[in-house]
């Protein structure tokens, strides 16, 4: 997949299906709008995500974004900051000259509430009108609903907030990930508790609750259960925010090993313990209780 950040002009393309959003979570209604112009490929047309930027607080990280986008089939990931000049943009002007003259666009999709140009005054039904001025195919495809609650990055955003991972799985399509790379940490739960792995999380990506939750490791073509813990260990003086798992039935040594690890239920929040032994004793119970969970729950055991 090519990722294109825009800065200052557009690229060049043909004959592109195009989304557009703001993509920072890719939940179920946005992997609706993905499919749509993935299954455009068979037209021979590129698959075009165009994303405004968001640089904070970000459901994916930019890396974790990108690498799932091209799991899925997305051609280009295209980034576009939402700069004073991009603000100012009327929606036809956006549509005349970026999505036809710049893109290419044959084919636009998205979801029944998208706003875009000047003052949010582009609505999907000027898209459609503007689609057959500029020659153009629209698709709008209605809200991907919770009950009576719409799907949205702010409500995953308030659920994985509160720890409920089992609904932010729910409102995703896919378990809550974290990717990253092995790294080494204190060395602490190999000499006195359990043996670990840790990672450190991307800059902009949003945590859930510090403390612990039953989780799957996926590095390359295996998959291991164990149970994770988000946080800064108050009990042996740690201060920096990290993600220590313990892999069940896993001795290898992985260090610097790339790997993607799913969140799948909080166990409990991250406490301080009298010492070691009390942890040693709380541990204990975590791996009784992740065990349990998994073996009586239907689980995906490959990456979306």
């Amino acid at each position: 997949m090519e990722e294109i950040r825009v800065e200052g002009g557009y690229p060049h393309l043909n004959d592109t299906a195009v989304t557009l959003g703001k993509f920072d979570g890719i939940h179920r209604g946005h992997l609706r709008l993905a499919k749509n112009v993935i299954a455009r490929k068979e037209e021979g047309k590129k698959a075009v995500l165009f994303a405004i930027e968001v640089t904070d607080h970000m459901i994916l990280s930019h890396r974790e974004r990108k690498a799932l986008l091209e799991e899925l089939g997305i051609d280009i990931l295209m980034e576009c900051p939402l700069t004073d000049e991009f603000r100012r943009m009327k929606a036809e002007t956006f549509v005349s000259e970026v999505l036809v003259g710049d893109l290419g666009t044959s084919f636009v999709t998205v979801g029944e509430d998208y706003r875009f140009g000047f003052e949010r005054k582009g609505t999907p039904q000027l898209l459609e009108r503007l689609g057959e001025k500029y020659g153009f195919e629209v698709e709008i495809v209605p809200r991907e609903m919770d009950g009576r609650r719409k799907i949205s990055s702010t409500y995953v955003r308030e659920e994985l907030r509160l720890g409920n991972m089992e609904k932010v799985t729910s409102l995703m399509g896919r378990p809550y990930f974290v990717l990253g790379e092995v790294v080494h940490g204190q060395g602490l739960g190999h000499k006195k508790l359990l043996p670990t792995i840790n990672m450190i999380p991307d800059e902009e990506k949003i945590l859930p609750p510090f403390g612990v939750y039953a989780s799957v490791l996926h590095i390359g073509k295996k998959t291991y259960q164990g149970m994770t813990n988000i946080g800064t260990k108050p009990t042996v003086g740690s201060e920096i925010v990290g993600i220590e798992t313990n892999l069940f039935d896993c001795d290898e040594n992985l260090y610097g090993a790339s790997c993607r690890l799913e969140l799948f239920h909080f166990l409990r929040p991250e406490q301080r313990f009298t010492g070691l032994d009390a942890l040693r004793r709380q541990l204990a119970a975590d791996e009784k209780n992740t065990r349990e969970y998994f073996d009586l729950t239907v689980y995906r055991t490959e990456p979306v």
